[in-house]
């Protein structure tokens, strides 16, 4: 995974040779001490420009609680279907209009860059995997402790994201003529991305445009009935979160506006012994599979050893005891088991991957709309 620090501007050797060259002749002890400090005010500053600016909570976070949040029983599911009651928050202010703007600067500052640039059977342009190294600001504005304390209020548990390849994955798209909307009979018809379900249990996904002039935008679910309920789409600096895993959604098309932005950053439960039900099929063919294989094995991998830690302390408390719990060992055994059998079923052989071409789901919701 990648580093959470900002990386540092210059070197020891410029910094050294800036102050040792400086003509001065015999200096008072003040002299070079103002020396030294006017020196190191350059150097400071030379790191913050190439680091560019930090992410500070309280100047950069807005947040404003979502007038509701709905849980997975108001939309017709089980309250334990996923890996919390909720479901989906309405729109929420999220980060300020300022830390917006530099996110947006992030992106158009990699968007010629193929490195991070997709496209598939559904979506015309995606940027990925971009913020540990380009997004400095995006990347620590996402795992900062104070952002993740909201989006896990609003989720109903405690969140990380899911790993840093999938902090802030770039939606664009130009929307469509406002006439438009009158010749899309169906919402089916009027979809960016198809019914489908998430591969990782939570979403947030963040607005970056100015939607003044937009219309549609909103997110539908498919409820535990089979209707259909509409959350409306956020607005520049706005969010909602989703426990995009368990509920059939689609991303219904917006109309009018020069662009539309959208980050989604996943998310995960930050205890190692919750269920994980992730899945890659909707992120392996738009993505850099070692970059993306290697942080999912890593929190895995992490995660399995927490848990064998735990149950290893328990079996020498019961040594100790003189006693043994089977139905602890045969849960612990079964819970290991079936997450190396799911995971084992995600990593698929680069050769068997067709990039950019996402599950049958997808590519049928986008047939519907061609025919």
């Amino acid at each position: 995974m990648a580093t959470e620090g900002i990386s540092i501007g210059g070197t020891p050797e410029r910094f050294y040779s800036n102050t040792i060259n400086t003509p001065v002749v015999n200096p008072s002890s003040k002299e070079t001490q103002e020396s030294l400090k006017r020196s190191f005010q350059k150097y400071l500053a030379s790191e913050q420009s190439s680091s560019g600016p930090l992410f500070i909570p309280s100047k950069h976070l807005a947040y404003d609680e979502p007038k509701h949040i709905y849980t997975m029983e108001e939309i017709g599911y089980s309250a334990n279907n996923g890996v919390s009651p909720i479901a989906v928050s309405e729109p929420f202010r999220l980060f300020s209009e300022e830390a917006v703007d530099i996110m947006r600067e992030e992106v158009f500052n990699v968007e010629a860059g193929e490195e991070y640039t997709y496209a598939s059977n559904i979506a015309p342009k995606q940027l990925r995997g971009y913020a540990p190294r380009h997004g400095k600001f995006t990347f620590n504005a996402w795992k900062d402790p104070e952002t993740l304390a909201i989006i896990s209020k609003i989720a109903g548990i405690e969140l990380v994201p899911v790993i840093d390849y999938e902090i802030a994955h770039i939606n664009l798209s130009v929307p469509g003529d406002k006439k438009e909307l009158l010749d899309c009979p169906n919402d089916d018809d009027d979809a960016i991305v198809g019914w489908h379900r998430d591969s990782y249990p939570f979403v947030c996904v963040l607005m970056m445009s100015d939607t003044t002039n937009m219309v549609g935008g909103e997110t539908a679910l498919k409820t535990g009935t089979g209707e259909i309920r509409k959350v409306r789409g956020p607005s520049k600096g706005c969010a909602v979160v989703l426990q995009g895993r368990y509920i059939d959604h689609q991303a219904l098309k917006a109309f009018g506006g020069q662009e539309r932005i959208t980050a989604v950053t996943s998310f995960r439960p930050k205890n190692p012994h919750v269920r994980d039900d992730t899945v890659l099929n909707t992120v392996r063919p738009i993505s850099n599979l070692p970059d993306l294989y290697n942080q999912v094995m890593e929190y895995q991998l992490e995660n399995a050893e927490a848990r064998v830690r735990s149950m290893l302390k328990e079996v020498r408390d019961s040594m100790k005891a003189g006693t043994t719990d089977v139905k602890a060992i045969k849960n612990f055994l079964d819970f290991e088991i079936k997450a190396l059998q799911a995971v084992d079923a995600e990593i698929v052989e680069e050769s068997n991957v067709i990039k950019g071409h996402l599950p049958p789901s997808c590519e049928s919701a986008k047939r519907r709309k061609s025919e």
